[in-house]
């Protein structure tokens, strides 16, 4: 009999396991359930569904016959509850779903902290479909005014979400600059130049403390802990997400943060998988984080765990480390390790536009000069030509001389190639480098 896989959730991981799982299993019964949406969308277009630059249509990735062309079964419905014995998952439907293998990509959950008044209306997270649902709903009229709790990459989209709609926004940020356990001094500063741009305002060092309601048991106002009052008929708790534990929980499977799995994303019950934003590695490689919610990530760990569901186990490696997002108008882009203050075996060149718009970092060794990561805003680089430099210890003066390799800017952009260069080598006399490689793969 061809195998049954049951995959809980279609997200990125969920969805990535069943189209590699097909390819290993023609003839395997592939069914695919989630709550949330009938289709696969894809999440961090979510934003752009509520400014109206799109519809939700337009933020599937595949077209609705796409599923039953490729025998992927779906099923719209919260699954309540986990059989390991008679390997049986229970959904809110009534129905009961028999399973082979059995792979849990629930997801995260926005966090929502344990301030009073957290469960007034108009106060929310923004992770879900569901979550843009009741924005729209709840910011269609009568919000002149937003708070915006934390200061991630989930903050900057519901400040320049609120923003648009010309809603006043104010983010309080408990540290003392944007994203100050990430990004070093110089990249917040760039952040915080769009922030201004927009007229958004930032108060940092300063967390929320009470929320207050109005007589209709809607958010009217924060308290701060500075001892504020800040009106506000919106709040937007961007505090972080964490894994989906809900069923898990039921069933009984060993959890800590995440879903605890092995290194082929196995859980504690036979047969039972977890992958993607809800795991957690027992043993992280070097470099790892135990639980890692990127959209990347949660890709890698959905093919990786698929060939576990197919017999065919290879462990979870991560690889190089990459992320990117937008601030606003300013794109971010961070390859390898780039901590918020450099570590004291490393030297960390930065380079400014004098106009303050562009930013490229190089972090490198002392001793080798190995080059170890990368950070650039107002500014596009090829992922592959930076992935093979910081996988091969290429040295920091090989890179600066080869630097328009890396340049993906579209074709009249301005080349800052030169000016970059010439800022190491005042910084570095003593490993001063000459340009050989200008724009593009194939020019010099």
């Amino acid at each position: 009999m061809p195998m049954h896989l049951v995959i809980i959730g279609n997200g990125i991981t969920g969805v990535t396991a069943a189209r590699t799982a097909r390819q290993l299993q023609p003839a395997a019964r592939i069914t695919l359930v989630s709550a949330e949406s009938a289709h696969h969308f894809s999440r961090p277009a979510l934003m752009y569904v509520y400014l109206g630059d799109l519809r939700y249509q337009d933020i599937k990735p595949y077209e609705d016959w796409f599923w039953a062309e490729n025998k992927l079964e779906l099923v719209q419905a919260t699954a309540t509850g986990l059989d390991a014995d008679r390997k049986t998952v229970q959904l809110s439907t009534g129905a009961e779903l028999a399973y082979d293998k059995l792979l849990l990509a629930t997801g995260s959950v926005g966090r929502r902290g344990e301030w009073p008044g957290a469960e007034l209306a108009g106060v929310q997270t923004f992770v879900t479909l569901p979550d843009l649902e009741q924005m729209t709903r709840d910011t269609r009229e009568g919000v002149r005014e937003a708070v915006v709790v934390g200061g991630g990459l989930i903050g900057v989209e519901l400040a320049e979400m609120l923003a648009a709609k010309g809603i006043r926004v104010t983010m309080l940020i408990r540290d003392a600059r944007y994203w100050g356990a990430v990004l070093p001094p110089e990249e917040a500063a760039l952040v915080q130049r769009q922030f201004d741009a927009h007229h958004i305002i930032c108060r940092y060092e300063t967390e929320l403390k009470t929320i207050l309601a109005d007589e209709s048991g809607r958010v009217r106002a924060v308290q701060t802990t500075a001892g504020d009052e800040l009106p506000a008929q919106w709040l937007g708790l961007a505090i972080g997400v964490q894994p989906n534990l809900t069923l898990a929980q039921v069933a009984g499977l060993d959890t800590d943060k995440g879903i605890l799995v092995d290194a082929h994303l196995q859980t504690s019950l036979p047969d039972v998988y977890a992958a993607g934003d809800c795991a957690q590695l027992r043993t992280p490689g070097d470099g790892e984080m135990a639980v890692e919610q990127l959209w990347y990530t949660g890709r890698q760990q959905g093919e990786t765990v698929a060939y576990a569901l197919c017999d065919a186990p290879r462990p979870y490696q991560r690889g190089l480390w990459f992320n990117s997002a937008k601030f606003f108008d300013l794109e971010y882009q961070t390859y390898g390790r780039v901590p918020a203050e450099p570590r004291p075996d490393e030297h960390s060149f930065c380079w400014q536009h004098p106009k303050k718009d562009h930013l490229l970092r190089i972090n490198f060794r002392r001793d080798s000069l190995a080059v170890t990561g990368l950070n650039v805003l107002g500014l596009r680089h090829r992922h592959d030509t930076w992935a093979g430099w910081l996988q091969t210890g290429t040295p920091v003066t090989e890179v600066l001389a080869n630097l328009g390799a890396a340049n993906f800017d579209p074709e009249f952009f301005r080349q800052h190639e030169a000016g970059i260069v010439g800022a190491f080598n005042e910084q570095f006399p003593a490993h001063a480098v000459q340009l050989r490689r200008r724009k593009g793969l194939f020019r010099v």
